[in-house]
C-alpha cells in the first residue's frame, strides 16, 4: 500500500509534519495521519500570547515557525523565563492531567506560526495504542532530567559561571550555530539583572570564548573553553 504524505510545507523529508515531534514520532503512521487531519494552523504576531496562566490546555501547541517563551510574572510583576522553543518544537505538558491548565504564559518573540492537535484527539490515540504510554514514561524521564539541570543551573551562585553554563545549555537546543536571545531574555532565564549578564557576556567576549555577531545573537567560538570555565569549583 502506498504510504500517504503529508502536503505541509514542515514536512521536511518525513511522512507527516507531526513525525519530527518527539511527542508523536512513535505513533504509526496511520495515527499519525488522522491527527494531521484533525489539526489547526494559525499565524500569529509577535507580542501576542498563545496562552496564559489559567486557561485550560486544549490542544498540544507545535511551533512550525518561529520562537515563543514560556514565562511566569511573579506577585511583584517580575517575569521568570521558563524556557524558549522554536521550529519543530511542542507544547504539551499537563495536557493528559484531569485539571490541565496552564501554569505559565505563552508569548511569541517572533512572528510564529502554529499548528493545533486538540486534545481529545490525542487522548483518543493514545487510548488505542496502549505502547504510546510507555513512551510517554520516558519523555516525562527526560524532561525531569531537563528540569534538574535547570534547578543546578541556578544554584551556581559566581554569575560568570552561571551565564556560562546557560550559553552551553542554549547552544544545544538551538537551530543552526548561533544563540538568538536578547540580554533581558537570558537574564529572566537565569534570575540575573540584565546588567549583570551584559557585564558578563562582555567579559567571555573578551576572553575569547564567545562572539556577539548582532542584536540578541551569540555565537559560542571555543565550546571546550566555556566548559571548563563552568565546571571549575
Amino acid at each position: 500500500m502506498e504510504q500517504k504524505q503529508c502536503p505541509c510545507e514542515y514536512r521536511r523529508g518525513t511522512p507527516f509534519c507531526i513525525s519530527s515531534i518527539r511527542l508523536f514520532r512513535d505513533i504509526p503512521h496511520d495515527l499519525q495521519a488522522e491527527l494531521v487531519q484533525k489539526a489547526i494552523h494559525t499565524d500569529h504576531e509577535k507580542g501576542s500570547y498563545l496562552a496564559s496562566e489559567g486557561d485550560g490546555i486544549e490542544s498540544v501547541l507545535i511551533i512550525r515557525r518561529g520562537k515563543v517563551k514560556i514565562c511566569h510574572t511573579d506577585a511583584s510583576g517580575e517575569e521568570h523565563i521558563l524556557d524558549v522553543l522554536h521550529d519543530g518544537q511542542a507544547i504539551w505538558h499537563g495536557i493528559f492531567l484531569k485539571e490541565h491548565y496552564y501554569h505559565y504564559d505563552v508569548v511569541c518573540l517572533t512572528h510564529v506560526r502554529l499548528c493545533q492537535i486538540p486534545r481529545e484527539e490525542l487522548l483518543n490515540v493514545f487510548r488505542r495504542n496502549p505502547q504510546m504510554a510507555m513512551n510517554l514514561l520516558e519523555m516525562l524521564s527526560v524532561d525531569l532530567d531537563d528540569a534538574e539541570e535547570k534547578i543546578l543551573l541556578l544554584s551556581i551562585r559566581e554569575p560568570k559561571k552561571r551565564v556560562a553554563e546557560f550559553l552551553l545549555h542554549r547552544d544545544t537546543r538551538c537551530l543552526g550555530n548561533e544563540i538568538h536571545l536578547k540580554l533581558e531574555d537570558i537574564a529572566s532565564s537565569i534570575n540575573l539583572r540584565t546588567e549583570t549578564v551584559s557585564r558578563n557576556i562582555a567579559l567571555l567576549e573578551r576572553e575569547g570564548m564567545i562572539e556577539r555577531v548582532g542584536r540578541g545573537r551569540l555565537k559560542i567560538l571555543h565550546k571546550e573553553e566555556l566548559k571548563k570555565l563552568a565546571e571549575t569549583v
